[in-house]
């Protein structure tokens, strides 16, 4: 029997404790909130976790149609436009909010902001704390901010389950505890639960995020968009530690240069060379592994002892692994990093579902397009975070109806899934790998055991992915080398997408055989 929360009933939930979970939060204060969070308050966050920082159009030399320009050229012609266009344009006021709620972003002697070069980006716009532990300084500021927020409740150790629907519109939620199942009566929930990395055994995010918030919202019937477009980080730090380091794009805007075993630089005649976009970088760093090489990031001559100073986070990453990067090269290969795809929201985070809204990595705005522009992330997670939260603040509470009880849902596990997705949906896909990829994850989730909601989320992956018959951005097909001339983003519901992979089986299987 679920214990229902009644004294918190009515209260705004939001699920998720990352930048774009606190954001929400503390722009509704003093409206009553809840978050819900499976460990503790900003930790097990990809937030927590990003050295770049947030990019902002706030150098003397640089604008918001600049800013523009490059999230376009990055998204590779499946931006929104109109959207993209407003979240640039909203970074300023963005940073200045962020400020308020006790973020010291670095300035120089002079007062002025420290602005960041990374890939992709025609000018220096990378606004950083902490030097590369930006994430860190930006969610430990968010959840002080949040401890002194009377009207904010924080249930630590409470993992959502399942959305609960009245009709077609969001009643509750139902939340695993260690004492039990817990139901969070609210017709207003915002999910801002993080990516997908945890579906990939190699990855820089936390191996517990396997986009618990895209099985949520589709289970509810919620649609999703552009699942397909997951990007890998160019340079992790190639080591056995799990999850895998990041080596920042920053360190590359600083001067660094990629070498492979023969200390060749491979990527000097591609244009923008180490700065290119990252699904150019990726693919050309997985080609030299794939014919037996290794790569290497060069920061020797750019920074040398300097090294330490500048990116304190990684320096010491490296120095777990045995490696000094102001004498020696540094060890890279590409990760899981960011999930362009998720649910589909309108320009205030609402979902196709009344009285669902999804923030962060989670959404699928339209800002990234089909590969996101670096930093570009932490951007769209404080924007939309407030976005949000405004939207929210103009709609009643309204009454809440929980029609019946829900026993205990087993934990997820997204074990074994992660050999299926790393195998056939990584940085080179092909037709047969996609339909492979299908073929074994239809029973996992069938199963409705603990594999059942990653392998829900890989299918919808493996779905959009063997739609998408073209490479571009961060889908790069095999079979499919080109690009269409005509391109759009594609949204569907899980039950097309299921009754889309089951008509494959028998293909995939008459194909093996």
């Amino acid at each position: 029997m679920s214990e229902i929360l009644e004294e918190l009933s009515g209260r705004i939930v939001i699920v998720g404790s990352g930048l774009a979970g606190l954001m929400t939060a503390l722009t509704l204060a003093p409206e009553p909130t809840v978050i819900v969070t499976r460990a503790a308050l900003g930790g097990e966050t990809s937030s927590a976790w990003a050295q770049g920082g947030i990019a902002a159009s706030m150098g003397d030399d640089d604008s918001a149609a600049l800013h523009l320009a490059d999230t376009l050229a990055a998204g590779d012609g499946l931006c929104d436009l109109k959207v993209a266009a407003s979240i640039v344009a909203e970074a300023p006021a963005a940073i200045a909010a962020l400020e308020r709620a006790g973020v010291q972003f670095d300035r120089n002697g002079a007062g002025v902001l420290s602005l960041g070069l990374e890939a992709a980006h025609s000018r220096r716009r990378i606004v950083h704390a902490k030097g590369d532990g930006s994430g860190a300084a930006i969610v430990r500021a968010l959840t002080e901010a949040v401890a002194r927020a009377p009207s904010i409740r924080v249930l630590e150790g409470y993992e959502a389950r399942r959305l609960l629907l009245d009709g077609d519109h969001i009643a509750g939620l139902l939340c695993a505890t260690e004492k039990g199942t817990i139901i969070l009566p609210s017709c207003r929930v915002v999910l801002a639960t993080g990516g997908i990395g945890g579906l990939y055994e190699a990855t820089t995010n936390p191996v517990g995020n396997f986009g618990q918030g895209i099985a949520l919202a589709a289970r509810a019937g919620a649609f999703l968009a552009d699942m397909e477009f997951v990007q890998f980080h160019p340079t992790a730090l190639d080591s056995r530690r799990r999850p895998l380091a990041l080596v920042s794009e920053a360190v590359r805007g600083e001067g660094a240069l990629l070498v492979n075993e023969n200390n060749e630089r491979f990527m000097a005649e591609v244009d923008g060379a180490e700065l290119a976009a990252r699904d150019v970088v990726a693919r050309a760093i997985s080609a030299e592994i794939a014919r037996g090489g290794r790569v290497f990031l060069d920061a020797r001559e750019a920074l040398g002892n300097r090294f330490a100073a500048r990116f304190p986070v990684i320096d010491a990453l490296c120095g777990e692994a045995g490696v000094d990067p102001s004498r020696d090269l540094i060890p890279v290969r590409p990760a899981v990093h960011y999930h362009m795809g998720g649910v589909a929201t309108d320009e205030n985070g609402r979902s196709s579902v009344p009285g669902l809204w999804v923030v962060g990595e989670a959404a699928s705005t339209g800002l990234h397009g089909a590969n996101r522009l670096a930093s570009n992330s932490l951007l769209e997670a404080a924007v939309m975070g407030m976005r949000a939260a405004h939207d929210i603040a103009g709609i009643d509470a309204g009454p809440t109806r929980l029609l019946h009880d829900h026993a205990r849902l087993v934990a997820p596990d997204p074990s074994l899934v992660r050999p299926v997705v790393s195998r056939h949906l990584g940085v080179l896909r092909n037709a047969g790998a996609i339909h492979g990829a299908i073929a074994a994850l239809l029973p996992l989730f069938d199963s409705e055991g603990p594999a059942a909601d990653p392998a829900l989320v890989a299918l919808l992956i493996a779905v959009f992915a063997s739609l998408r018959r073209e490479s571009r951005g961060a889908h790069a097909r095999t079979d499919f080398p080109l690009k269409l001339q005509h391109v759009q983003r594609r949204m569907m519901r899980l039950s097309d997408a299921l009754d889309i992979a089951r008509s494959v089986i028998p293909y995939s299987f008459a194909r093996s055989a």
